[in-house]
Formats: structure tokens, C-alpha cells, sequence
């Protein structure tokens, strides 16, 4: 008689300790999202999650550490978003809905802040090999969709598509979002579309 052996199970402290983690994780992406990596400190994350520093550096021993972390996590996230869109047959709508799903994070307060150029944290991010396969993945697919896209003439075929995808990559922290939001005169699913639109229409081939 052939025995069926069951997984090992995770124990109980180790579930505490990966619903800690996804919790300084959200803490983080939160922080970055309203406040930037510079002007973040660790002594923030701690008391929004309720932990002493001393436990909070036992599970991301730097700063550095901690917004890696939260931006691979959001990393994951676009990946995720992105392989639901595997049945949209139109390049363009399937760009499209990146850039509402990436402009409706950030008016959530859901999208971290991309590093300076002269970010620590831009240099840790780019030792992190989970972050570094996420971002070529996402951008690979991304790079597709913009040449099949213009390959069917919805997007001007002149613009190199490295400058297309970029233009894309900056919706997601772009401060047009926050001024129009500031303004009170719109709701959310108008700012998106409002910027959606001057985004895609000054993109499309005459």
C-alpha cells in the first residue's frame, strides 16, 4: 500500500512571521507612496507597524532593504495584473490597461515613488535580482505589445519604442495626477481617463 505523504506545515511562528513581513511590506510601499525614500525613515515604518526597530531590522536589515522589498512586491504585482490580460487581441488596449491599473495605484496611494538617480536605493534595487527579472519581464512584454501596437498603426511608428515604454513607465508617478486630484474638481476615474487620454492621443499615428 503506496502512503500519501501531506506537506510539511508552516508553523505557527512562521506564519506570524510572513504576516509580519506582509505587513511592514504595505507599511513601506504606503510611506514611499506619499513620502519618497529620502524623507522616509525606519523609525516610521516601526511605529505604523507596531513593532520595536530592533524587530523590524531582525526581518530587513536596512532601509535600503525594506523599499527593495516593497517595490519587488509591487513588481509582482504588474506581473500579475499583467498575464490577466493574455486574452485582450488589441496591443493597445492591452497597454491601456497598464497604464489605468499603474495611474489608479498611484491615486490610491498604493504606487512607491521611483528612486533618484542618486538613490541608495536605486542601487540596491539594482542588486536585487527579483526586482531586475521582474522589471526585464514587465518590460519585455510591455516592448511587444508597443511594436505590435504600432505594427497596427495605433501608435506612431516614428517613436523608438524604448521612449514609448518610458512615457508609459511615468504615468505611474506622474504629478499631473496628484495636482488634478489636489484640485478637488474630478474624481478618480476622471483623472485616470483624463490622462489616459492625452497620453494615448498624443501617442497615435496621424
Amino acid at each position: 500500500m503506496t502512503s500519501i505523504t501531506s506537506p510539511a506545515k508552516v508553523s505557527f511562528k512562521a506564519q506570524m512571521l510572513l504576516v509580519r513581513e506582509d505587513a511592514i511590506i504595505q507599511s513601506v510601499n504606503r510611506l514611499l507612496a506619499e513620502k519618497g525614500f529620502e524623507a522616509m525613515t525606519v523609525d516610521e515604518v516601526a511605529a505604523d507597524v507596531g513593532i520595536a526597530k530592533a524587530s523590524l531590522y531582525k526581518h530587513f536589515p536596512s532601509k535600503e532593504d525594506l523599499a527593495a522589498a516593497a517595490m519587488v512586491a509591487v513588481m509582482r504585482r504588474a506581473q500579475a495584473f499583467l498575464d490577466t490580460l493574455h486574452t485582450e487581441p488589441s496591443a493597445v488596449n492591452k497597454l491601456r490597461s497598464v497604464v489605468v491599473w499603474a495611474m489608479s495605484l498611484k491615486l490610491a496611494g498604493e504606487m512607491p515613488s521611483l528612486p533618484s538617480q542618486n538613490s541608495s536605493l536605486r542601487t540596491a534595487l539594482m542588486g536585487n535580482k527579483d526586482y531586475m527579472n521582474g522589471l526585464m519581464d514587465v518590460s519585455d512584454r510591455l516592448g511587444t505589445w508597443i511594436e505590435a501596437a504600432q505594427t497596427q498603426g495605433a501608435i506612431n511608428p516614428k517613436f523608438p519604442p524604448i521612449a514609448v515604454l518610458y512615457t508609459l513607465y511615468a504615468r505611474a508617478c506622474d504629478p499631473v495626477l496628484e495636482f488634478l486630484k489636489m484640485s478637488e474638481l474630478y474624481t478618480n476615474d476622471e483623472i485616470v481617463a483624463l490622462v489616459l487620454s492625452t497620453c494615448f492621443e498624443g501617442l497615435e499615428a496621424r
